[in-house]
């Protein structure tokens, strides 16, 4: 009897990963985040050592697919595959919708993936998912990240190398622009969550961000105003290329206690208009940050060359 099971799946077909997307018609990246966040992935390899989907993966797959497309998360859907291969379900799916936190409750044996899902990513891994452009993924670490650690260790210890290393992967490949503006996108939304009016701000005069004239690289400015948020600090951003004009207005119109412009690029970063910025009654401090920056700045102009510089100087400006 073993002998003939051995046979059976010796001779039984694998799949590549590209055949079951389009036999599921599921996006290979996605196929990928189930392996990784739940273990459902391919159990054989080839004689060549590429891994493969055997038919009992697939009738996994195709399971998950369709609770998924019926309304269940995909966590959900996942836990139920897996305790499937153990003993049939006696979970209804409406119950799957509505109370998955009484369910993980009642459960005393959950099924653990082969790569659980951690809480918060390493750079490799949330660099791994912004290059899988699972945008989910990517949301979901870096918002995990932002509520234990903060913004400022998230900046630094997170998106900083996560950046580095896709933009070695662009200047070694020439590709990965994709990569760079997935990974802009979900970052830019998890930090604007955090951009709010605080109820009862410690600085009567709002902090005005804004990037320099033409700098399209605004992130800086949005975590800025993020770390400065938790700090009860009212913030007030105006994104990228502001025209001085422009900026000239808002300074006279709200009146800031500091204006923080950032310049990344050395194309942006003439700092001849700086002077020709409203003197104000009582005066804004005008604090700018970025490798873009020229020498010879005003005399009335601070630099910053840090995020925690940054933050500290803002701070002084406001007591």
């Amino acid at each position: 009897m073993g002998e003939q099971s051995q046979v059976t799946t010796e001779e039984e077909p694998g799949y590549g990963i590209g055949a079951v997307a389009r036999r599921l018609g599921v996006p290979a990246p996605t196929l990928r985040t189930w392996n990784l966040r739940y273990g459902l992935g391919p159990s054989r390899r080839s004689p060549g050592g590429h891994r493969r989907y055997d038919l009992s993966d697939l009738r996994r797959l195709e399971e998950m697919n369709r609770l998924i497309r019926t309304g269940v998360p995909a966590a959900d859907a996942a836990r139920e595959v897996l305790r499937g291969d153990e003993a049939p379900s006696a979970v209804s799916l409406q119950d799957l919708r509505e109370v998955p936190e009484e369910r993980e409750a009642r459960e005393e044996h959950p099924p653990i993936a082969s790569e659980p899902r951690p809480e918060i990513p390493t750079v490799a891994m949330l660099t791994r998912a912004a290059i899988m452009l699972d945008s989910q993924l990517v949301s979901d670490w870096i918002g995990a990240a932002l509520s234990r650690h903060g913004v400022v260790w998230t900046w630094e210890e997170l998106v900083i190398p996560v950046f580095e290393t896709i933009c070695r992967r662009q200047a070694e490949t020439g590709a990965s622009i994709e990569v760079e503006h997935l990974f802009s996108d979900r970052l830019l939304a998890s930090l604007s969550r955090l951009v709010e009016r605080p109820a009862r701000p410690i600085n009567v005069r709002p902090v005005l961000l804004t990037c320099s004239e033409e700098e399209q690289h605004s992130l800086p400015i949005y975590a800025l105003a993020a770390a400065l948020t938790a700090e009860h600090v009212e913030t007030r951003v105006l994104g990228a290329r502001i025209p001085y004009p422009a900026l000239a207005d808002a300074m006279r119109r709200l009146g800031p206690a500091v204006v923080f412009v950032w310049s990344q690029l050395p194309e942006t970063g003439d700092p001849a208009p700086l002077a020709s910025l409203p003197l104000l009654r009582p005066a804004s401090r005008v604090i700018v940050g970025g490798t873009g920056w020229w020498d010879d700045l005003p005399p009335s102009v601070s630099r910053v060359t840090s995020f925690r510089d940054a933050l500290t100087q803002i701070s002084a400006a406001l007591h």
